[in-house]
């Protein structure tokens, strides 16, 4: 039976504090999502692991940032997001393999990121650069008996499979964001499960618009106000045989996030039940 959970934000904030918050809302499940790398410490993975055990929370994946700069739009977008461009690629996958190290200690097998727009043209000269870039960083998780989990939305899922094929690797995976695939105009997230349904380990309940123009990214929604079919959408992950978490991701700040996760939770735990 699926799950389902939030995001919670590693933060200066006592994580104890975030998952007193989550479990009075009724969640235990949770993705961690970490973007100050300065907080990947011994001490944080010991608060991590004594708040779990008092909250009875399960963290089903750790979502890993990279340094440097991030614009989330088609044109700078381009030029900073991920292990596409070839000026930060190097650091950040430093970043990447050492926050699946620091995931490890937690005893969290999937590491979720962005990459970039990875080309859609295979013989564009940055692809085979990308290509052994997340090879390089798959391998060192696959040490460590972890996942390296792609979060949808920049690339097309045929250029995500092609991607996955020619790195080789067994311990490649999709956290599905059907949002996202909306919002950057990539995909109907439904039909995205018959090109990549098998990888899929992990799923962001969000949703959202598809772009009105060539510059920016689409508007994200509350759930059942987008163009994302969960309904569909749920039925083709049980039919998959996904049994993970969904984990609700509503990418506002005060009062309305809560209200809207909460609405999300109720949605989608209708949508499970009648599985």
């Amino acid at each position: 039976m699926m799950t389902i959970g939030v995001c919670v934000t590693l933060s200066k904030k006592p994580i104890a504090e975030c998952f007193r918050d989550i479990t009075n809302m009724g969640f235990h499940h949770c993705q961690i999502l970490s973007w100050d790398r300065s907080l990947r410490t011994p001490e944080k993975v010991q608060e991590i692991r004594n708040a779990c055990k008092e909250f009875d929370v399960t963290i089903t994946a750790f979502w890993c940032g990279w340094g440097g700069p991030a614009e989330w739009n088609f044109y700078s977008g381009q030029e900073t997001l991920g292990l596409v461009p070839v000026a930060y690629r190097f650091s950040r996958m430093q970043d990447l393999m050492n926050g699946a190290d620091f995931a490890k200690e937690l005893g969290v097998t999937d590491v979720v990121t962005h990459m970039g727009f990875i080309p859609e043209n295979p013989n564009d000269v940055n692809y085979p650069g990308v290509v052994a870039a997340v090879r390089s960083v798959a391998c060192h998780l696959q040490q460590n008996g972890q996942y390296l989990l792609f979060e949808t939305g920049q690339e097309t899922p045929v250029t995500l499979l092609r991607l996955f094929e020619d790195v080789g690797l067994p311990n490649l995976g999709v956290n599905l964001d059907p949002a996202n695939l909306i919002l950057y105009g990539k995909a109907n997230p439904v039909d995205a499960l018959d090109v990549f349904g098998k990888y899929v380990r992990g799923v962001h309940g969000k949703d959202g618009k598809y772009p009105t123009n060539g510059r920016e990214l689409g508007e994200e929604t509350p759930l059942g106000q987008g163009k994302v079919d969960f309904q569909a959408l749920i039925k083709g992950l049980h039919a998959l045989g996904y049994d993970g978490s969904i984990t609700i991701e509503r990418e506002i700040e005060g009062d309305q996030q809560a209200v809207d996760i909460l609405a999300a939770r109720d949605m989608l735990r209708s949508i499970i039940d009648a599985l």
